[in-house]
């Protein structure tokens, strides 16, 4: 049964072929008539392309559903024009995320054009009867465990669909990556540039120091965090300031009940490995990041070297858990001013107060 639920779900799949008589046909169906023959018609320019288009992956959003597919061409003198066309296409809603399907598409066409080189199972009607069976099969298996597996003695073939994941927020000169398991990161699965950012990865560089550290371009820097972000092997937090503001989150009260983390929290946040702050003492520090309190205000207060705890250490930990959040400020302009800057940052409600602070600005207003 297929989950109609899925925005991505496959809703139909099709196979056509190039007939030597009537030209562009679809073959089979499943279900039948989910593309009708007229729209087939207006289409099939594309689903059985010329020449320079064949065996690319083709993507086509029309008449109410999104096809894809992997057009193929089989040249031998056993066919009729020397040569046998066909395509293996999966249909979808006109607003369906499709790139995970792509290779799959490409995959299962590839596997029938080994069945056809071998066993001539397109080209013969007794062996291509079967075909709409399978279609069947993988259309509900992909369906409803992204995963499907077709037996043809003496082939296998075994399709899986990956799903993406979402485009990782920009990077800022601003932010500070932080490895999220580095026990598990080896140098020598990513390329070349990313080594050479990686020793530089330590929770506390920004990423404007890590390029001057690294010797390695900013925007460089930036793709491969980006490419690190998009495989989660880090986390972007801000800029740690003591004129920060942060604020406990509803997830806080995991930390109170969680004994296990409880025990991993003072362990991170101790000033030394034989004496651990404690537990009560962790939360009233984190009790006390507030509103209108910044992290320079607290220590004052609460003067954590005495309690045992480093500040910058249990802030990390809190961002890294969800447990807290930093308040960001904006600067806004609200009269007209004359701005002098070391380095030129115009004032708009996105710019926070990090990235001032970052690029040393300092700022001269004549209000009038």
């Amino acid at each position: 049964m297929v989950d109609s639920n899925s925005k991505d779900a496959i809703r139909a799949v099709l196979f056509s072929e190039f007939h030597p008589q009537a030209g562009p046909k679809i073959t089979y169906q499943v279900p039948e008539n989910y593309v009708t023959k007229e729209t087939f018609d207006a289409i099939s320019a594309y689903i059985i392309p010329k020449p320079q288009l064949q065996h690319c992956t083709i993507s086509l959003n029309m008449s109410g559903c999104k096809i894809v597919g992997f057009p193929c061409k089989i040249e031998h003198q056993r066919y009729t024009r020397n040569a046998l066309q066909f395509n293996l296409c999966f249909v979808f809603d006109t607003w369906a995320r499709t790139a995970q399907y792509e290779l799959t598409v490409q995959k299962f066409a590839e596997y029938l054009v080994t069945l056809e080189k071998e066993k001539s199972f397109i080209s013969e009607p007794e062996t291509c009867s079967q075909l709409p069976s399978i279609m069947e099969k993988v259309m509900t298996d992909i369906n409803l465990k992204k995963s499907c597996t077709v037996k043809m003695e003496p082939w296998t073939l075994y399709l899986k669909v990956v799903r993406l994941a979402p485009d990782p927020p920009p990077v800022e000169d601003y932010d500070v990556p932080v490895l999220t398991d580095d026990s598990t990161m080896r140098l020598d699965q990513w390329d070349l540039t990313t080594q050479q950012v990686l020793p530089y990865i330590d929770g506390v560089n920004h990423v404007m120091k890590i390029g001057a550290l690294s010797d390695v371009a900013l925007e460089l820097v930036k793709a491969c965090l980006k490419n690190l972000l998009y495989y989660q092997a880090v986390r972007l937090q801000p800029f740690f300031l003591y004129s920060n503001i942060y604020a406990v989150t509803p997830q806080f009260k995991n930390l109170l009940e969680n004994l296990q983390m409880q025990s991993e929290c003072l362990a991170v946040v101790s000033r030394s490995e034989r004496f651990f702050p404690s537990f009560r003492d962790v939360v009233l520090f984190y009790s006390s990041l507030t509103y209108g309190a910044t992290l320079k205000d607290v220590c004052v207060r609460l003067s954590p070297h005495n309690l045992k705890i480093d500040e910058r250490a249990l802030i990390q930990f809190g961002l890294t858990k969800g447990i807290i959040r930093r308040v960001n400020k904006s600067c806004v302009k609200r009269f007209h001013v004359q701005i002098t800057l070391f380095r030129f940052i115009r004032l708009q409600g996105a710019t926070y107060m990090s990235k001032i602070v970052l690029h040393k600005v300092k700022v001269v207003l004549h209000i009038w």
